[in-house]
């Protein structure tokens, strides 16, 4: 028999729940979406922008949920729905009620990750590591927003040994709620960059939002901070005023607590010789890039913080790879016979994580004769800095090697005249136009980097590449859980 998540007494007075039907004895996991929905797990009908969950309890029923969390006002028009449900006032209030049970009832180490970029590398690389020492829980995909983390905290099992959040923000007070819900041991924050700028003024104001963090940091606990990032100092001082006891760093740094002191990119990925608190340490990965390398210390850290074994940490770390969107290579298999390379980084994009990817690129070994390609949609939301910062990834390009360019995107068209004249760039109306000029100039040995923010659409671009070309790693697809109640579209990519 699986095991039980939640009893549903427990449920009943974490919720504040008045229970209807036949109710089981308990609940095996927590869903908001009904295509995911498993037999025995409650699904909270959570109302979104596009979808209401309510809608969807025939459904819910169908795939077997043990019990349906509605809202009392939702009741009059639920109709024949037979599922067992609990009554609240408001379902998504209620989720972060049972979040804060979870919390409190959990003896776990727990780690929350915040910044710019990287968030979701470094969770999945902590969640990887720390499995190699202990029970782990984490957020699944980018589950950082407002319903985000109480579902991902609401999942935590009462006897889990570590756990991992991701906190996310579009708008400064965001952060705030999210991280008093996990209370966190120890709190990242892994770079300032001007991603969401259009909604602030400058990156000291992103800073304040994102060190929002160290407001839930529980007595005694940790912020580490990027030692190579400008904001450093900055953010130190907020997560003093917060009253967060220990404020470490990693990075190149000489003064870095966590440290990178060597990188090498080998085909395989890259060795790394680091000094985590005083002590040398070398290990392997099997993802390439400085920026990774980076974010593992921080990784690395967090476990020497909450007193992990480090070592058997980054043992584990030669076996991690990057995630779905996020660096993750495939092999693809021409019709005419050869094989390309392709890195897919194409969930989301800025400033800073476009200079990293193509720092990559610039490390990839094509085969002889063959090309660097970058594959380049527009960065989101960098207000009325957008052309200038568009514009200024042209040496960055240049730096990368790349051989050919191709562009999609309005905001684009500013680095597309910028490198008039320096390569051969293609800019395109749309990513269809894209996709078809790429597939007929992919030649044998290339590497393809293809990056984008996320609602520009380039991970179908992915897709689509996958499905026509044989796939050779194996790589994980992406879970089909996106959001409340079915394919919810949230307002943005919380960073």
């Amino acid at each position: 028999m699986t095991e039980l998540l939640w009893e549903t007494a427990v449920l009943i007075d974490a919720l504040q729940a008045r229970p209807m039907g036949d109710l089981p004895e308990g609940v095996t996991g927590i869903s908001i979406d009904t295509r995911s929905l498993e037999s025995g797990e409650a699904f909270f009908a959570i109302r979104g922008e596009r979808f209401d969950g309510h809608d969807f309890l025939s459904t819910a029923q169908r795939a077997g949920a043990g019990i349906a969390v509605v809202a009392e006002q939702k009741l009059p028009a639920l109709g024949r729905v037979q599922i067992p449900m609990l009554v609240v006032d408001d379902v998504l209030k209620a989720l972060s009620r049972l979040a804060e049970a979870a919390r409190a009832r959990s003896k776990a180490k727990i780690v929350a990750v915040t910044g710019s970029v990287g968030k979701t590398t470094t969770k999945e690389a902590l969640r990887h590591g720390l499995a190699a020492v202990g029970s782990v829980h984490a957020s699944a995909a980018s589950f950082n927003n407002h319903w985000g983390v109480p579902l991902s905290l609401a999942r935590l099992p009462a006897e889990t040994s570590y756990a991992v959040f991701e906190i996310g923000m579009n708008h400064p007070g965001e952060i705030r709620p999210l991280v008093k819900l996990v209370r966190p041991d120890v709190a990242i924050v892994t770079l300032i960059a001007p991603a969401h700028l259009g909604h602030f003024r400058d990156l000291d104001e992103i800073a304040e939002a994102k060190a929002e963090i160290f407001e839930g940091v529980v007595p005694g606990g940790t912020a580490i901070l990027n030692a190579d990032d400008p904001k450093c100092g900055l953010l130190a001082d907020y997560a003093r005023k917060t009253g967060v006891a220990n404020i470490v760093t990693f990075g190149e740094g000489a003064g870095a607590d966590f440290r990178l002191i060597a990188y090498e990119a080998t085909r395989e990925g890259a060795k790394v010789d680091a000094e985590i608190a005083g002590e040398p340490l070398r290990f392997s990965l099997a993802t390439p890039g400085r920026h990774m390398a980076q974010n593992v210390l921080a990784v690395l850290g967090a476990c020497h913080r909450i007193g992990a074994d480090v070592e058997k940490v980054a043992s584990a770390l030669a076996g991690w790879r990057a995630v779905k969107g996020r660096g993750a290579r495939h092999s693809l298999s021409l019709p005419g016979g050869g094989k390309v390379t392709l890195v897919d980084d194409s969930y989301n994009a800025n400033p800073a994580s476009m200079r990293a990817a193509l720092e990559v690129l610039s490390r990839a070994e094509p085969g002889k004769g063959a090309r660097r390609i970058a594959v380049l949609g527009d960065m989101l939301e960098l207000g009325t800095s957008s052309g200038e910062l568009h514009a200024a990834l042209k040496e960055h390009v240049l730096a990368a090697k790349t051989d050919l360019v191709f562009l999609a995107g309005e905001e684009m068209k500013a680095l597309d005249a910028a490198l008039a004249g320096s390569l051969v760039c293609r800019w395109h109306e749309s990513s269809d136009q894209l996709l078809a000029d790429l597939e007929s100039t992919m030649g044998d040995g290339d590497v393809v980097l293809v990056k984008a923010s996320k609602s520009i659409g380039f991970s179908r671009l992915v897709e689509t590449l996958l499905s026509r070309h044989e796939d050779e790693t194996g790589a994980d697809r992406p879970s089909a859980e996106r959001g409340p109640a079915m394919a919810e579209k949230t307002s943005g990519e919380a960073k």
